[in-house]
């Protein structure tokens, strides 16, 4: 099948899951790109729709979980999110999981992520907890969609791990006290430097926004809150680099070979 018309209407509602509000109704998660597809596709997501243009990329994909549609050239423009597409976009159902759905090892290393405000940002830090090798992320009111496509972009479709879970603050509390992590919370005003802590034992590092930075909740139920040292004259880094140095020291102490 090959599809050529802008006024097809399959091309038509592509385009108004363009708004978060369409996808959320329809139920429905945009997916640019065969990388991030794969990605999905490796933990299990359901496919509802693959396409591809081969006039933009030739790559064929042998594993793919349902036939695929092609579109011209025109119409895959028209649909695609990104200014470069690479000529493969899908329509996949979304999932979202609680802490119960959660594995976790005797000794994790988990990122609790409270009220993120920019999807470039939690892209980002899905990333890098990825290549950090961290075990859990956890949402404490997230405040973007999960599934906007700058966070599937910017995470490489880590976003799509099946170690993601989205919770409210004291649900979070609480498995982590079950679990017996210890927490770790930054605060600009802590006296904790990041590289004193013992991060091999079983570790959660709790992030707030760049804006306001963690709540009173996440601060008063520390274990310890930690600080970045950094040179006079600027008091915070972007969130998604302050994740990234905590979490990749985390990992040095246990050995990111393990």
């Amino acid at each position: 099948m090959l599809i050529t018309s802008l006024q097809n209407n399959l091309i038509k509602n592509i385009v108004k899951l363009r708004k978060t509000r369409n996808r959320k109704q329809q139920e429905l998660v945009v997916i640019d790109g065969l990388r991030e597809i794969k990605v999905a596709f490796d933990y299990g997501f359901d496919f509802n729709l693959l396409l591809h243009c081969p006039e933009i990329n030739n790559e064929s994909w042998l594993e793919a979980p349902l036939e695929i549609t092609t579109v011209s050239k025109e119409v895959f423009q028209k649909i695609a999110y990104a200014d470069n597409p690479n000529g493969w976009l899908a329509l996949v159902q979304p999932r979202y999981q609680q802490l119960k759905d959660l594995k976790i090892n005797k000794n994790p290393l988990v990122l609790i992520l409270e009220a993120v405000e920019k999807p470039g940002n939690l892209g980002a830090m899905l990333r890098t907890a990825y290549a950090a090798k961290v075990d859990v992320v956890i949402l404490n009111d997230l405040q973007t969609d999960l599934y906007n496509p700058n966070v599937i972009k910017a995470s490489s479709g880590h976003v799509f791990s099946d170690q993601i879970a989205m919770a409210s603050k004291s649900e979070t509390l609480e498995w982590l006290r079950v679990n017996k992590i210890s927490i770790y919370s930054t605060n600009i005003t802590a006296a904790k430097p990041y590289d004193k802590i013992n991060w091999k034992k079983a570790s959660a590092i709790v992030m707030g926004t760049e804006a306001t930075g963690l709540s009173n909740f996440w601060i008063d139920n520390a274990d310890n809150n930690i600080i970045i040292p950094m040179q006079a004259g600027i008091d915070s880094l972007n969130v998604s680099v302050s994740a990234g140095v905590v979490m990749f020291e985390a990992r040095r102490q246990r050995n990111l070979k393990k």
